[in-house]
């Protein structure tokens, strides 16, 4: 980020604690112009209701004044409000409970799903991390990640980020002190993990971890800090890690402006992006797979997408004409879009395929 864009957004921060939001706004609109080369578009001064609740821009003029407190950012990668969705369903011989995990790095309560018994045991266990304001109920029934992973075999975790710890609910990948190995969220997620593997006897190379939004950007936290635990990672429409440093950095990186070039890890990832998402740019997928490899083109399901596989075989699946939300997923969760690839059976395909490279090692 330049000196005069970062110089912008504390002006808008400014303004925000002023109580000026639509100053704001026009000076944000003028920076990203710039940035961009395009012509900002005026602030409508009798909309700031609107404003203030349905954009991108909501997130750094509702609670720019206390970055502190994790909520006034993650704005930005809001989900729409839980809908009251029906009654988490398993098949007779599966389980999906309640549960709290609790250890020197911190606690958190958390919801797994354990599937019908297997005779040689289960394939290995999947960590999903919603995206903002959304629960553990509510990501399970929007992705169907429970279905695919009973086909497969797979133990799903689904951490609950609680408000206490960011009033929207959302990981908090843009802090310095929870973007590091062994400290913060992402420490706390290691211990589940770990702790869960030990519970069910799962050999080295058989745990994975995805998430949405907010979650996605934490997920490529996890994937870069913990390559010693995590095989594989699935990011859907999210941020690479170190894409942001604080409430400015972030802000930026959610519009395609983040210069940060952290590297990423070494474990194969696959990550889901829609081209018409106007929450968290486009850019970020291209920024998360690196590398030469082979597109190809595919339609079905109401939606086009490209395929783009990288030399060590990760992906990047590209959505046109789609926007924030998982694809192939059920209505009946929060930020769902049920048409394109399905992208819970894709990352467990996905999954499987790096897992049996790594017992055949």
């Amino acid at each position: 980020m330049n000196d005069d864009f970062a110089t912008a957004m504390r002006r808008a921060l400014g303004k925000t604690c002023a109580n000026d939001p639509v100053s704001a706004t026009a000076i944000i609109q003028e920076a990203l112009a710039r940035q961009t080369g395009t012509a900002p578009s005026a602030p409508d001064r009798s909309d700031t209701v609107a404003m203030r609740s349905g954009d991108p821009f909501a997130s750094l003029l509702r609670d720019g004044c206390k970055p502190c407190s994790g909520g006034g950012l993650m704005q930005g990668l809001q989900l729409p409000s839980r809908p009251a969705g029906k009654e988490i369903e398993v098949p007779e011989g599966a389980h999906y409970e309640s549960r709290h995990h609790g250890g020197p790095a911190g606690s958190r309560h958390y919801t797994l799903y354990t599937p019908t018994d297997r005779p040689a045991g289960f394939a290995g266990i999947v960590l999903m991390l919603h995206g903002c304001t959304q629960s553990p109920d509510d990501f399970a029934r929007g992705t169907r990640m429970n279905e695919a992973a009973e086909i497969a075999g797979y133990i799903v975790a689904y951490p609950e980020q609680a408000r206490a710890h960011n009033i929207q609910s959302c990981w908090n990948w843009f802090r310095p002190e929870d973007q590091a190995r062994d400290q913060g969220e992402p420490g706390i997620l290691a211990e589940l993990v770990r702790d869960l593997m030990a519970e069910f006897d799962l050999p080295e190379g058989r745990a994975f971890v995805a998430g949405l939004s907010a979650g996605g950007a934490m997920a490529a936290i996890m994937a870069q800090a913990y390559p010693d635990i995590f095989a594989a990672a699935g990011v859907h429409s999210g941020l690479p890690a170190g894409a942001a440093s604080d409430v400015i950095s972030a802000f930026a990186a959610m519009q395609g402006n983040s210069v940060s070039r952290t590297p990423q890890g070494t474990i194969p990832m696959i990550v889901f992006h829609g081209m018409a998402d106007t929450t968290v740019s486009p850019v970020n997928g291209d920024r998360l797979i690196a590398g030469s490899g082979i597109e190809t083109q595919h339609n079905g399901n109401g939606r086009t997408w490209s395929r783009f596989i990288t030399h060590d075989g990760s992906e990047l699946w590209r959505v046109a004409q789609a926007g924030h939300a998982w694809f192939g997923g059920d209505p009946a969760g929060s930020y769902t879009d049920p048409f394109g690839p399905d992208a819970s059976a894709e990352m467990i395909r996905f999954f499987e395929k790096i897992a049996e490279g790594e017992s055949s090692r």
